[in-house]
C-alpha cells in the first residue's frame, strides 16, 4: 500500500458514497486511476467493506467509557459471549497484559452505566475491572455526522 492508497483510504473513510469522479480529482489522478486502485484494494482485502452510519451511531450514548476486565483461567470466550448480549457494549477488545479484554461502553446517563457496570461485573469468569470515563474525542477514523 503506498501513499496515494493511504489518501484515497482517507477519503472513502470520510464519504465511502463519493464518486469515483470526485475521489480523483481530490488525489490529482484519473478516474480509471482510483477505480484500479479500489478494485485492487478490495481484492487484497485491505477494504472488506462499506458501511452506513447511522445518526444514533453519531450522537448516541452521551455518556461512553472503557472498562478493562480481568478473566478467570479459560473463561474468555464464555466471558465474551455475554457481554455481547449486553446492548450498551459497543466493542470488544482482547488484549495482553494485565487486563484480558477491554470493552467499549455506552449509556444515556452515568446512572444507566454505573447499572450495567455492575450488571458485567457479576458474569461469571470475571475476577477484577477498571473503568475509565471517555469524556471527549478529539481524533476518530471513525466516520461521525
Amino acid at each position: 500500500m503506498d501513499q496515494l492508497d493511504e489518501r484515497l483510504i482517507t477519503l472513502l473513510r470520510h464519504d465511502a458514497r463519493r464518486g469515483i469522479s470526485d475521489l480523483a480529482l481530490d488525489l490529482g489522478v484519473s478516474r480509471a486511476t482510483v477505480r484500479t486502485r479500489i478494485a485492487r484494494l478490495e481484492k487484497a482485502g485491505a477494504i472488506l467493506g462499506y458501511t452506513v452510519v447511522l445518526r444514533a451511531d453519531a450522537v448516541g450514548s452521551p455518556v461512553r467509557g472503557v472498562m478493562m476486565v480481568e478473566i478467570e483461567g479459560r473463561m474468555a470466550d464464555r466471558v465474551i459471549h455475554a457481554l455481547s448480549g449486553f446492548p450498551e457494549v459497543s466493542t470488544i477488545h482482547t488484549t495482553n497484559g494485565r487486563w484480558d479484554i477491554i470493552v467499549e461502553l455506552g449509556a444515556a446517563t452515568l446512572t444507566d452505566l454505573d447499572t450495567v457496570l455492575r450488571r458485567i461485573r457479576l458474569i461469571p469468569g470475571i475476577m477484577a475491572s477498571e473503568t475509565n470515563l471517555l469524556l471527549a474525542t478529539p481524533h476518530s477514523t471513525r466516520a461521525r455526522l
